[in-house]
């Protein structure tokens, strides 16, 4: 027969990962006829703060690519990951941006955006439906670990305050963009209960790159189009954007995390950009070797091989004078020019980040092993993904997932 007394659930944070787990946690307590009363708890005035940030250009929610090729997409963290994908993955992201009121529509990158492009509407529409199942949200209660009976702590405008609930989420997100919510401070708390974690590092981020102080303020904020970047085994097609600091863009981003790695235990490492990547090496000498005549060297790059302003200048900066005069040596810089990452920029700076409590700390239902009852999603836990929608997808995949786990938990107890 099913328990009808009440249970409370607490989440912490009002993120990708906590939205979704209270919304499934709604789900399964009608299904399931259950008296679960859920709270969802923020430490800043307002919830969701870093999606509303995140969609102010565009909320990517997912991809539109093969399942298969998305699960890869996560790397390291794929096989992790497969099985959350696949019970909540990015058709799964999709219907429930239908269920609230936004259809969506695929980019010609294969990136999913909410019709309305915003996250407001969509994040509007979902406060009402929690609101409506029930769902109390709870604003200005920064999370601060537990007091000497377990419950809860909170730092409150009116002070402490402490809340005693049979199962937690905690889903406080990482520590980028710390001014929107989440420093990072939570992981000392957990290591004090012998839950490991790793330092957090910037994911998705920009490297500081030693330009001269006439290339940086002439070509800052210029867009480097249509180039392969390339570092050890790892490539990317796409562009890039100059800095005063170095080098950031969706290409960067795609090799941040095995530059950050490398940086960190080598120090400064270089990585190419291939300037011509739609030409062989072969066809670029073939076509420089073609004669100048009277010809300027620059008029010469830019008739030959189609190389002008930022991309002419950046060929410039990372090449010595004696290349320019040699066809050969010059091909091969177009093809293989040398950048070098010096490392990579803050952690409030980076789009996402890599540490936090260590998975082999979790069950398959994200539940913490040596502490039953607390669970943990979304950037808190030590994973990381590109950008394209696979971050956002896979905190509320976790979120789902963990959801499911404090159901099976709840009716366990």
């Amino acid at each position: 027969m099913t328990d009808k007394s009440a249970k409370t659930i607490a989440i912490i944070g009002a993120g990708a990962a906590g939205l979704i787990a209270a919304d499934h946690l709604t789900e399964l307590a009608q299904d399931q006829e259950q008296n679960w009363q859920i709270t969802l708890y923020d430490a800043m005035p307002s919830p969701a703060r870093k999606i509303l940030m995140a969609g102010k250009s565009g909320l990517n929610l997912t991809h539109a690519q093969p399942i298969d090729d998305f699960i890869a997409a996560y790397g390291d963290y794929a096989d992790w990951m497969e099985p959350m994908i696949r019970e909540f993955g990015p058709r799964e992201v999709r219907s429930w941006s239908y269920a609230m009121g936004q259809s969506t529509f695929e980019g010609s990158s294969g990136r999913v955006f909410p019709e309305s492009m915003k996250a407001s509407p969509l994040l509007r529409s979902h406060f009402k439906h929690l609101e409506s199942r029930g769902v109390k949200m709870v604003t200005r209660h920064r999370w601060i670990g537990w007091s000497d009976d377990g419950a809860l702590l909170f730092d409150t405008p009116d002070g402490q305050a402490t809340v005693e609930a049979d199962a937690v989420l905690l889903a406080l997100g990482g520590p980028s963009w710390p001014r929107l919510g989440t420093d990072g401070k939570f992981l000392s708390i957990l290591e004090e209960k012998d839950i490991a974690c790793k330092p957090y590092r910037p994911a998705n981020c920009g490297f500081e790159v030693d330009w001269s102080e006439q290339f940086a303020q002439q070509w800052a904020g210029e867009p480097v189009k249509s180039v392969t970047l390339k570092f050890g085994p790892y490539s990317i097609q796409g562009d890039f954007v100059i800095t005063h600091y170095g080098i950031e863009g969706s290409a960067v981003y795609g090799l941040s995390a095995p530059l950050r790695d490398a940086i960190a235990e080598c120090g400064p490492i270089e990585l190419q950009v291939d300037l011509r990547s739609h030409h062989d090496l072969a066809e670029v000498e073939r076509r420089l070797n073609q004669p100048r005549g009277k010809q300027s060297f620059a008029n010469h790059i830019r008739k030959r091989i189609h190389l002008k302003g930022v991309q002419a200048a950046l060929l410039k900066e990372c090449t010595e004078r004696d290349v320019m005069s040699d066809m050969g040596k010059l091909a091969k810089a177009v093809k293989g020019l040398p950048i070098t990452a010096i490392g990579p920029r803050p952690i409030e700076e980076a789009i996402s980040t890599a540490g936090g409590v260590c998975l082999s700390e979790m069950d398959d239902e994200l539940m913490v092993k040596r502490q039953p009852g607390l669970f943990i999603a979304g950037e808190m836990l030590d994973w990381e993904a590109p950008t394209g929608g696979y971050l956002l997808t896979g905190c509320m995949s976790q979120g789902y997932q963990a959801a499911t786990g404090i159901g099976r938990y709840l009716n366990s107890i």
